[in-house]
């Protein structure tokens, strides 16, 4: 990052969007022409000019002009922070403002991501997350995988992705503890008249505020651990997270790490062990965790 932030805070907040959107073209794409602004942003000329000739001043040796269009060069320095997820969405998905997105017909690279099997209705999605944002109570017929379908009141908190589907962690009336709810598994969801009592709302979900602190390994068993440090980041062997207690067997199951004792998962999948599971203990989720005992 640069030295230059002041100056960029001061720029009016579309302007910053604008400056941050050429660079992103630059640095991920190689190049940004003045078209590229004025189609994303729906812009006059001038404007889209003048926002190429203020990032080529604040940062000069980020890029150079040729044929039309500005190249990026050696020894790039960004101006802003462009992490990584939001930088692998706009490149797989689009940018996106309000548009539909399809089949890729947004995505500025060519790319393939696995599809989840089943996404939650826009109706269900809708009701959840206003009642999320509002403080409020719902009644719904939730399709159990033990039990078929059976009739709920909850008090939902926030959003889970598991990596495989969407969950609503949630304060359930007829369990009394909080715990995580399919989306998917929601029928008929509706505002619930009673009021909250303390001990249903967020501020009283001990997992989800509990952070648990893990250690990774290499699997023991496999044949190249070198090759998995490299792959995960880790530094003197080994990858420290800290993870919310409420997600942190969803975590450890969607990246198959081997969590029992002996390291004694076998099988091309568990390329990670846990060191050490007694952070797990008392834990609700760790039962989804591989090899947990």
């Amino acid at each position: 990052m640069s030295d230059l932030s002041p100056v960029i805070a001061d720029l009016p907040a579309a302007q910053r969007q604008r400056l941050a959107y050429i660079e992103f073209r630059l640095w991920f794409l190689g190049e940004v022409a003045r078209r590229d602004v004025l189609e994303r942003f729906q812009i006059a000329s001038a404007a889209g000019t003048r926002d190429l000739a203020l990032y080529m001043e604040l940062a000069p040796a980020n890029a150079r002009y040729e044929r039309k269009a500005y190249r990026w060069q050696p020894g790039f320095v960004p101006l802003f922070e462009h992490p990584v997820e939001r930088v692998l969405a706009a490149l797989t998905r689009g940018f996106g403002a309000g548009e539909p997105v399809g089949d890729g017909d947004m995505a500025l690279l060519p790319h393939a991501m696995p599809a989840r099997l089943n996404q939650p209705p826009l109706d269900t999605l809708a009701t959840v997350t206003r009642a999320i944002a509002a403080g409020q109570a719902l009644q719904l017929t939730y399709h159990s995988m033990q039990r078929g379908p059976q009739q709920r009141e909850i008090v939902p908190h926030a959003l889970v992705d598991s990596g495989l589907r969407w969950h609503a962690r949630a304060f359930d009336r007829s369990k009394g503890h909080f715990r995580d709810l399919v989306l998917t598994r929601m029928e008929a969801v509706r505002p619930a008249p009673q009021p909250l009592a303390p001990d249903e709302q967020g501020s009283a979900d001990t997992q989800w505020h509990q952070m648990v602190a893990l250690r990774l390994l290499p699997h023991p068993a496999h044949p190249h651990p070198a090759s998995i440090e490299r792959d995960f980041g880790m530094r003197g062997g080994h990858l420290d997270v800290s993870l919310r207690a409420a997600v942190a067997g969803h975590v450890l199951r969607q990246w198959q790490v081997d969590c029992s004792a002996d390291a004694h998962l076998r099988g091309p999948q568990y390329r990670l062990w846990l060191a050490d599971a007694a952070p797990l203990r008392g834990v609700g989720s760790a039962a989804l965790a591989p090899g947990y005992a």
